[in-house]
């Protein structure tokens, strides 16, 4: 578990700037709920972050904005599971996920001219339309 946690094949968490802490589940459950500390909630700041580089510190902390809290971290929580290490591989999971889909970076669209047999097919349509509303009106003469 010293490794870090994996984001990609480039960025991996330190485990030392993640916070993690434990406690009650809420729920139905009866006494085992009532009485153990499975629900895990795992706190990262990616500003603080040495495990990222300044364009994706940047970047994360753009993406991950409404997910932060008045600190600047970013909270993933855990419960589903009954076990408290299952639920800490589920939040670390979740987090490892948010923060790579945070980290794509979106392809530059190229702009492209639509292209000549477009426009007139288009146009034509267009023009065929207009005769055949006009061909349905009464004429003057009636």
């Amino acid at each position: 578990m010293s490794e870090g946690l994996r984001v990609s094949a480039r960025v991996t968490i330190a485990r030392d700037e993640l916070v993690v802490r434990a406690t009650r589940s809420g729920g139905p459950g009866g006494q085992h709920v009532n009485t153990s500390a499975t629900r895990i909630e795992v706190l990262w700041s990616p500003s603080a972050s040495h495990s990222l580089g300044e364009a994706d510190r940047v970047r994360v902390a753009t993406r991950l904005a409404a997910r932060l809290d008045g600190s600047g971290f970013v909270r993933v929580v855990a419960s589903e599971h009954r076990s408290q290490r299952q639920n800490r591989e589920a939040a670390e999971a979740r987090l490892a996920d948010l923060v790579r889909r945070a980290l794509v970076v979106p392809k530059r669209r190229v702009k492209t001219r639509t292209p000549r047999a477009a426009v007139e097919r288009r146009l034509s349509d267009k023009k065929r339309r207009s005769e055949q509303k006009r061909d349905r009106r009464p004429s003057k003469d009636e």
